[in-house]
This record gives C-alpha cells, sequence and structure tokens, in this order.
C-alpha cells in the first residue's frame, strides 16, 4: 500500500486545513500548554503545588497535564504562563 506523504508548512493546524489565523492561535495554545507542562515536570511539581503557584485549581492543573486544550484559551495559558514565571513574546514572520 502507497501511502501519500506531504510536506508540511510547519503549523501542523495549517497543515490540517485550518485557516491560517485559526492556526497560528491553534500553534500558540499547543506551545504554550506544552511549556506548562514542561515546567511542571522540569520542577517536580505535584498538581496541588502546581495549582498553587499557577493560581488554578488542582482539576485545572490535570487538564493541562492531560492536554485538554479546548479548556484553555490562548489569554488563559499566558495568564499560567507569567504566573509560572516564564516571558512571552509574541515573534512574527515577515
Amino acid at each position: 500500500m502507497d501511502e501519500e506523504i506531504f510536506s508540511s508548512s510547519g503549523n501542523v493546524f495549517t497543515d490540517l486545513g485550518f485557516s491560517p489565523d485559526e492556526a497560528a492561535i491553534l500553534q500558540m495554545r499547543a506551545d504554550l500548554m506544552a511549556d506548562l507542562r514542561k515546567f511542571i515536570k522540569a520542577k517536580e511539581l505535584t498538581q496541588a503545588k502546581a495549582a498553587e503557584i499557577l493560581g488554578v485549581s488542582q482539576s485545572r492543573v490535570s487538564d493541562l497535564i492531560r492536554g485538554k486544550w479546548e479548556k484553555f484559551s490562548l489569554e488563559m495559558l499566558i495568564t499560567l504562563a507569567t504566573r509560572a514565571g516564564m516571558r512571552i513574546s509574541l515573534r512574527t514572520a515577515a
């Protein structure tokens, strides 16, 4: 069985057919969630301790760790990353 291989655009959401603006937001959300999960793992935080640092409930941390991206707006993820001491910046491509 031959499978067709496609080159990536660099954004999996664009590749999946999302509009460029929606794909950009989804990519930012995915990146922030991954960074927050890495932060929690690197600091060896329990969900309870992570919740305390991030100012949310333990169940919200569980949602974050489980990758339930639909439960987090871009604004909320930026807020959580800032509370974790991360510096957030927006990169633009010309």
